[in-house]
C-alpha cells in the first residue's frame, strides 16, 4: 500500500506559529520606523530649541540693540530729515530726487517701460520714497520691540 504524501497534513498550530512570526515581526518593524521618526522629530525639536537660544541671546546683546538704535536713527535722519532742514536753513539749494514714470505701450495688456526722471525742486520736499522709508524702517524697528522672545 503505498502512502499518500498529503495524508498526514501541516498541523494548524504550525501555521498559526507561522502567522504570527510573520505579523509580530512585521509590526516590530512597524514599531521600530515609529520610534526612527519620533526619535528624528525630538532631535529636531532640541536643534531648533538651541538655535532659537542662541538667536535669542544674539538679539539680547545690548551692543546688537544699539547698532539697530544707530542705524535706524541715522537713516531716518540723513533720507527724512536732512533734505527737510536743507531745504528750510539753505532755500537756493535745489534738492532732486528721482520719480519713476510708466510709459504704456500700444495695447493697454501688454506692461508699459519704467524711465527714472530725476526733478529738482526747491523748498521742503516729502517725496513716496520718504513715507515708504520711514514706515518700513519704523515697522521693522517698532515692530521687533513689540515682540516678546521671553518664553
Amino acid at each position: 500500500m503505498t502512502q499518500n504524501m498529503f495524508a498526514n497534513p501541516i498541523p494548524s498550530e504550525l501555521y498559526a506559529l507561522l502567522g504570527s512570526s510573520i505579523i509580530g515581526s512585521s509590526m516590530r518593524l512597524i514599531s521600530f520606523i515609529f520610534m526612527a521618526r519620533h526619535y528624528e522629530r525630538v532631535l529636531t525639536l532640541r536643534r531648533s530649541n538651541v538655535q532659537a537660544t542662541m538667536v535669542h541671546r544674539a538679539r539680547m546683546t545690548s551692543s546688537l540693540q544699539l547698532v539697530r538704535r544707530i542705524i535706524a536713527l541715522s537713516a531716518v535722519f540723513f533720507v527724512i530729515v536732512w533734505p527737510k532742514l536743507v531745504a528750510v536753513f539753505c532755500p537756493n539749494i535745489p534738492i532732486t530726487i528721482g520719480i519713476t514714470k510708466t510709459t504704456r505701450k500700444l495695447f493697454s495688456f501688454c506692461s508699459g517701460v519704467e524711465n527714472l526722471t530725476w526733478i529738482q525742486l526747491h523748498g521742503v520736499v516729502i517725496t513716496p520714497l520718504d513715507t515708504h522709508l520711514l514706515s518700513a524702517i519704523m515697522g521693522l524697528y517698532f515692530g521687533y520691540t513689540l515682540v516678546d522672545f521671553k518664553r
